[in-house]
């Protein structure tokens, strides 16, 4: 049984960079570069999809980490308030 290979991103950058080229067909890059067809293509697939996020501004994503960080810290403030009234308030009702 053969194992799996694993590849650079430096060579998958190469091999999708050459086939958003298009000068070859895809068939001909996986001959080229002994890879099947439908690994370039989900290979190429994921490069579009994250490439959005090289013009994303950097210091955005801590900003929402930050954000969703307090947001959390609410909910369990309100969450330890909500128990302590309904055990505490429960007698009187």
């Amino acid at each position: 049984m053969s194992k799996r290979r694993k590849f650079t991103s430096a060579f998958k950058q190469k091999v999708v960079i050459e086939a958003l080229k298009e000068r070859h067909t895809l068939s001909e890059l996986a001959q080229k570069y002994e890879l099947h067809s439908n690994v370039i293509k989900n290979w190429k697939k994921e490069f579009l999809e994250k490439s959005q996020d090289i013009f994303e501004k950097p210091g955005k994503k801590r900003e929402q980490k930050t954000n969703e960080d307090e947001l959390y810290r609410q909910i369990g403030k309100l969450k330890v308030e909500n128990e302590f009234l309904k055990k505490n308030l429960d007698p009187y009702l």
